[in-house]
């Protein structure tokens, strides 16, 4: 079974979907690499990496993807609205895709990606269970975005992050205030903390209090009522506006004496809430910095817009997109990794085994004989509920031979 790699189009993005490390445990699964010339190149991994593991080199898009029987992708279509569409005309029927394709925020595209008679795996669309933690790319490139706003935010801000006692005197150290304690918002708190910055964090998720203090964060308690702030997957859900309302007023003290705030809040499929307002801006000290992790889904902060820098008040607002492909090389590896398990949870017997009886597999699954399957994505499609599929025969060898 031939696994390809082709190099990935969307603009600036210069992660690659498996590095040479993860190959051999392929090659024991009965996975042969396919990998297009250069593919790996910006995240630190030549064609000679690839070769000395097993891979074999396609000179061209085209020889992947007809020569694959499983496609892999860092953003596959959905997730590469701008040129991701060229791929459909390449994709074969039975054909087996799995990487991003945003399904929650782009279904008209999971519904052409069906027609293309493929079978789609999202796994952005893991349940957060403990047997789908060594798959989690969300989590990965989460914590990869957490560390990296953080070194924005200390690079810009016209102050030192930690305490420092010198001869000179004493330099107070920097506040900083996470709005969001997913694993991007814990992720720049370890790294705050680090840099020696005294660190605030807040989560309408009350279950994540430990985990913001375990970090060496003070945990902001908002005297807010919280009902179902989780849904069984563990995200937040949506509130009310009247609570983000409220929210907003409670928060503005904290904004207002930070040096840097750094928003992560994200509800999936929905707009990104807006926690931080316009004249919430204008109480932080000038020189004060926001990074917003949300900007590429409307921003926590009402001034911010997206892969722009903005000053407003004095203060420097960065809406920065795909932080994850600024870091490629230890993003690709991470996102490998979790692929690489990924893509041998579905292998049975040296085949492609689609088990709806799995819960990852289930919740994972876009498309399937010429359908969009996943419940998710229908309801967003105003699509009736899908029947259950045939699992009687192994999903690679449904594609007609090439």
């Amino acid at each position: 079974m031939i696994v390809g790699v082709p190099r990935e189009t969307y603009p600036g993005e210069r992660r690659v979907a498996l590095v040479p490390a993860v190959l051999p445990s392929l090659a024991k699964a009965g996975l042969e690499p396919l990998v297009e010339a250069g593919a790996g190149a910006a995240a630190g991994c030549p064609d000679a990496a690839y070769t000395e593991k097993g891979a074999r080199i396609a000179s061209s898009r085209a020889e992947v993807f007809s020569a694959a029987d499983v496609i892999l992708q860092v953003r596959g279509y959905g997730a590469n609205l701008e040129t991701g569409r060229e791929d459909l005309g390449l994709i074969r029927h039975g054909q087996v895709l799995i990487g991003q394709f945003d399904p929650l925020y782009a279904p008209e595209a999971v519904k052409d990606i069906a027609s293309t008679g493929a079978t789609t795996f999202a796994p952005e669309l893991l349940p957060r269970i403990a047997r789908a933690q060594s798959m989690d790319i969300l989590s990965s490139m989460a914590t990869v975005s957490g560390y990296k706003a953080v070194l924005m935010a200390a690079t810009l801000l016209p102050k030192l992050f930690p305490m420092l006692m010198t001869a000179a005197g004493t330099v107070a150290p920097s506040r900083l205030f996470v709005v969001g304690a997913g694993v991007a918002g814990l992720q720049a708190i370890a790294t705050a903390k680090r840099l020696g910055a005294v660190v605030e964090a807040f989560d309408i998720r009350p279950a994540v209090k430990e985990q913001i203090e375990s970090l060496g964060a003070k945990f902001v308690g908002l005297p807010l009522e919280v009902a179902d702030a989780e849904d069984a997957a563990g995200y937040a859900r949506t509130q009310e506006e009247a609570f983000y309302g409220r929210q907003r007023g409670v928060m503005a003290r904290v904004v207002a004496q930070s040096d840097v705030v750094i928003t992560t809040a994200l509800i999936p499929g929905q707009p990104a809430p807006l926690l931080i307002t316009g004249k919430m801006v204008a109480s932080m000290a000038p020189g004060s910095v926001i990074v917003d992790l949300a900007a590429d889904r409307g921003g926590n902060c009402e001034l911010t817009r997206p892969n722009e820098t903005v000053v407003e008040h004095g203060v420097t607002i960065l809406g920065p997109v795909n932080l994850p492909a600024t870091v490629p090389v230890h993003a690709s590896q991470m996102y490998a990794r979790n692929l690489s398990a990924f893509l041998q949870h579905l292998v049975k017997d040296r085949e492609i085994q689609v088990d709806t009886s799995d819960e990852i597999v289930r919740e994972t699954l876009l498309t399937r004989g010429g359908k969009v399957v996943q419940p998710r994505i229908r309801e967003a499609l105003g699509l009736a509920p899908a029947a259950a599929p045939d699992e009687r025969t192994p999903e690679w060898k449904r594609s007609p031979s090439r």
